[in-house]
């Protein structure tokens, strides 16, 4: 028996400069960290007792008899891609809900990958991780997705990752002191608004969208910089990180009409009107997880008047996807 845990992650700033349309033609660059919320994947080789093969149980359970069954894409590929032959079990349990904005779907390829890896008792790098779960998630599922999920998900940690054509990434941990980083994580909330969304159905038109919003990504894209030169000076109010989270909302926004709607603009006028300095929805938009920059006097209020929303306190994970258990089957 195999159990992977594997991070999910929050994006701050590149967000849209990771796609394969965008970066295939224009450096790209994010800054994002993991965070200490999971996803767990338990995984197994079926002995040959049960009338099917493949048992695969997340917030359903199928039980097949081939590959080419598997209703679960990421499941169904990764064993293509892989060329698994035996039956497996696999079992999945999320520390946040999926399509939620926090990376779930790639932390769920990266996880599984890893695992059936370490199933077949071989060892990859991260970023031989990183790679594979982009290819089997961009080439074999199609999904329109970025690149910087698999990445944060793989290597963990708070990071600059620059994107610089098809194989060519690059990820340079975030060096600053633990007393920063500890600000920084101590007015950083994270709300969940309620609903979910399918983020490769948002992100769709976006990507349509990137020949006539190159200059709202080059915009984006000079953003990282300007929020590693705030983080890298102590003496530069970390408020500013905030601000320019503000600014970086009102971008993003543009870049396709499904990124928010009333209830988001609503939710996020109420933090505004609270306290908090900048904010943005995670990952493609359209519902999710919503991040916020808050003084710590404030917090108080924030969640007063957010009161309606779940509040999920967070601190970054620096690991990136492990096995934290590893039991290699008998053979039958």
């Amino acid at each position: 028996m195999i159990i992977s845990r594997t991070p999910f992650r929050i994006s701050f700033f590149g967000g849209g400069t990771d796609y394969p349309e965008w970066y295939h033609g224009h450096p790209g660059v994010v800054l994002a960290t993991t965070i200490d919320k999971y996803c767990y994947i338990t995984l197994c080789y079926v002995p040959p007792f049960f009338d099917w093969k493949y048992r695969i149980v997340y917030s359903k359970q199928e039980l097949v008899r081939k590959v080419a069954e598997i209703q679960h894409p990421a499941v169904r590929e990764g064993l293509r891609y892989l060329n698994i032959k035996r039956g497996i079990s696999l079992q999945h349990v999320g520390d946040l809900p999926a399509r939620t904005g926090i990376g779930s779907s790639s932390s769920f390829t990266v996880g599984f990958l890893h695992a059936l890896h370490a199933l077949q008792g071989r060892m990859v790098t991260k970023k031989e991780l990183a790679f594979q779960a982009i290819e089997v998630e961009q080439e074999w599922i199609k999904e329109n997705v970025g690149s910087q999920d698999q990445v944060s998900a793989a290597f963990g940690g708070l990071n600059k990752i620059e994107f610089n054509g098809y194989k060519n990434i690059e990820v340079s941990p975030v060096t600053i002191s633990v007393k920063r980083m500890k600000f920084l994580q101590q007015h950083l909330m994270l709300f969940f608004t309620g609903f979910s969304r399918t983020a490769s159905e948002i992100a769709e038109e976006q990507i349509k969208n990137i020949p006539h919003k190159i200059k709202e990504l080059k915009t984006m894209y000079a953003m990282v910089n300007e929020a590693l030169n705030i983080l890298n000076h102590e003496q530069k109010p970390l408020e500013n990180f905030g601000k320019l989270l503000h600014e970086t909302w009102l971008i993003k926004k543009t870049l396709s009409k499904n990124i928010t709607n009333s209830k988001i603009d609503e939710i996020y006028l109420r933090a505004r009107k609270a306290g908090a300095i900048g904010g943005k929805i995670l990952g493609a938009g359209g519902g999710g997880f919503m991040l916020l920059y808050v003084k710590r006097e404030l917090q108080s209020r924030v969640k007063q008047k957010l009161k309606g929303l779940i509040h999920v306190p967070f601190r970054f994970d620096e690991l990136g996807s492990q096995i934290i258990y590893y039991r290699p089957n008998s053979n039958y």
